[in-house]
């Protein structure tokens, strides 16, 4: 008896401590479109609208990505050189990645989304932001949205200068788990102690999924459908249909 009054004791003084994180990805799942190729044509435009016609120079890459012969991550990177050029001071970066967010935040989010990170943050839950998009942008459009918490690809800085190159792996598949597993573990949180609620639109989030608690299919892709039906995943469709 004894023993029973001490494990149910235990159980409760887990549940008091556990810590629930509501964790968004964001393109296609809060966001209306994808946000890197955009926001690298508003930065060219917004900065150097010369640098537009340089975009046909990226056809290889992308016929060498398609082929699956160099990663995202390369393709992300000269992207970036195009439109950005190899060294954006850190003041132009930041302005232009705040007049992005903003826009984003005023047209290009889901309200639905919106008001759904809203709900979470007056219950009382740890929003974050998990994302393959680069972090100096999505950094800017999470403290528009009050998200403290960013996991992103990161982006790496040199003497002053946002520049090309994207620090560690790219933030996606199973890089995004293991990067919500370091988060958790630099912020002292232990994975019994914590409730995980995901909402994702890809089937590349399934690592991400196999780890949370609570799955959410959000605007999802034809396979990650099939995937949360078989699962029995909650599924949100946000998009306009006819």
């Amino acid at each position: 008896m004894v023993q029973i009054q001490a494990k149910r004791a235990a159980a409760r003084a887990v549940e008091t401590r556990r810590i629930e994180l509501s964790v968004f990805d964001l393109d296609r799942t809060l966001s209306i479109l994808p946000t890197y190729t955009p926001f690298l044509f508003f930065a060219a435009r917004t900065r150097a609208p010369w640098r537009l016609l340089l975009v046909p120079l990226l056809l290889p890459v992308a016929i060498l990505y398609v082929l699956g012969l160099i990663p995202r991550r390369a393709m992300k990177q000269a992207m970036h050189r195009v439109a950005l050029g190899g060294a954006l001071p850190e003041r132009d970066a930041a302005r232009i990645a705040d007049r992005f967010a903003r826009r984003l935040a005023e047209r290009g989010l889901y309200a639905e989304g919106l008001a759904l990170i809203e709900a979470e943050r007056q219950a009382g839950r740890r929003v974050v932001l998990a994302t393959a998009a680069p972090h100096f942008y999505t950094a800017a459009l999470a403290r528009r949205l009050g998200i403290a918490d960013v996991i992103a690809t990161a982006s790496i800085w040199q003497d002053g200068c946002l520049v090309p190159a994207i620090g560690g792996a790219n933030c996606y598949g199973a890089d995004k788990r293991q990067r919500l597993e370091a988060f958790m573990a630099q912020a002292g949180i232990a994975r019994e102690a914590a409730y995980i609620r995901f909402w994702s639109d890809h089937v590349s989030d399934l690592p991400v999924f196999d780890l949370c608690d609570e799955p959410c299919a959000v605007n999802p892709s034809p396979k990650l459908r099939s995937v949360a039906a078989a699962r029995g995943w909650p599924i949100l469709d946000w998009r306009k249909r006819p």
